[in-house]
């Protein structure tokens, strides 16, 4: 909320439009009867009635006074106070009693700085002796200046306060707004995270599992070619329950279940069906050195899991490599898994860009979300996918 908008807050609750039309008829009316009563003045009293008007149609249109258009409207309806108290002679007090602590009060909803309300009084309290010594005597401004500084001060009292509300509910309105963007903003990073986290659940069961089936039927495809009839059987058999899995992941992804509602896995176990349909799919020789005894959190179960699964399928699709090490261990309570192959490489700083292909950015995003750090070192002669992940105290198996 920008500052001229603050004035105008400031400046249309100040004044309130029913408080102001009745303060202003008694006053007016208060001035007429005491002058009546001493003396009928008729001219004297239109003239007044029209300059009286006019102060109250500029104080209802307050609020539509900017901080440099200020200083004009005070000095305008300064004067007018001050005009109609000389014009009502005998009637006076009731004009610089009832409109210039109002005047004032007004004034510091604008801005409320301790210059300005000295300077702003001390005009104030120069207006009422100036007009009280010019229509009366010494005797009445000892008896009404009390009164008047009373008045001032009660104005003033309430004034401080009334302001000090409406910054406090300026401020809840600002810090409601802020709150609604701030909602706004977690409400569209969810729906991005929701968003990566489909894609990669679609990319780990679905992708990753048709491609597994694809290379499970391409390796029975060449052993049929060969009057291999026992293996493709045996390959084919695989591929069948591959299917069977890779469509029991997809309905868990679905549900947004995932391994969370599946009976507890061990961690070893899991590594070597991997590495046992790795090779069965593609005859490639993986060394394995498991030298891991911790147990693992469900979450970071499950995606380290998916990151091996990645790396080798990978391997299959695109490496070219007949020899490929797996390890996992243990080290300054990690949990450290690396996995080389003799392949071809690739160029990292790819990684991402090609459509179709986000299978590494889906392992980087996983190491991320397990509070990880991930190694990647590619050349013509192979490459390394290095992981590590901080692990909680846990027990040994």
């Amino acid at each position: 909320m920008n500052e001229k908008n603050k004035i105008q807050s400031i400046s249309e609750l100040f004044a309130s439009r029913i408080p102001t039309l009745i303060w202003v008829s008694i006053v007016y009316a208060g001035t007429i009867i005491l002058q009546f009563l001493k003396e009928p003045l008729i001219l004297e009293s239109a003239v007044f009635t029209a300059l009286f008007t006019l102060h109250v149609l500029l104080h209802w249109n307050s609020y539509r006074i900017t901080q440099k258009t200020f200083w004009i409207y005070f000095s305008i309806q300064a004067a007018l106070v001050y005009l109609c108290a000389i014009l009502m002679r005998d009637g006076y007090q009731a004009v610089l009693i009832g409109l210039l602590p109002i005047l004032i009060a007004q004034s510091l909803g604008y801005s409320f700085r301790v210059k300005r309300a000295v300077f702003i009084a001390l005009i104030s309290i120069i207006v009422f002796f100036d007009s009280a010594l010019t229509v009366g005597d010494r005797d009445e401004l000892i008896v009404f200046l009390p009164i008047f500084v009373l008045m001032l001060i009660v104005v003033l009292a309430y004034a401080i306060l009334f302001f000090k509300q409406v910054q406090e509910r300026l401020k809840v309105q600002s810090f409601l707004e802020d709150l609604r963007a701030a909602h706004d903003k977690v409400e569209e990073l969810t729906l991005a995270n929701e968003r990566q986290r489909m894609a990669r659940d679609l990319h780990d069961t679905l992708a990753q599992g048709v491609a597994g089936l694809i290379m499970s039927l391409e390796a029975a495809d060449a052993h049929m070619s060969q009057n291999h009839m026992e293996r493709a059987h045996e390959i084919i058999r695989q591929s069948m329950q591959q299917a069977r899995r890779t469509l029991a992941e997809a309905r868990r992804a679905i549900d947004n279940l995932r391994l969370k509602s599946a009976p507890e896995i061990d961690f070893k176990e899991a590594v070597a069906d991997e590495i046992e349909h790795f090779h069965g799919a593609t005859g490639i020789m993986v060394t394995k050195d498991y030298r891991f005894n911790k147990k693992l959190s469900r979450l970071q179960m499950e995606h380290s899991l998916h990151i091996i699964k990645e790396c080798l399928t990978n391997i299959a699709r695109h490496a070219k490599a007949d020899k490929v090490y797996l390890s996992v261990s243990s080290q300054d309570n990690n949990l450290i898994v690396e996995i080389k192959d003799n392949g071809i490489g690739f160029r990292t700083d790819d990684i991402g860009k090609d459509a179709g292909h986000y299978g590494l950015l889906g392992l980087k995003e996983r190491v991320r979300l397990i509070s990880g750090e991930v190694y990647m070192n590619s050349t013509s002669e192979g490459t390394s996918i290095k992981f590590k992940v901080p692990l909680t105290k846990g027990e040994h198996i």
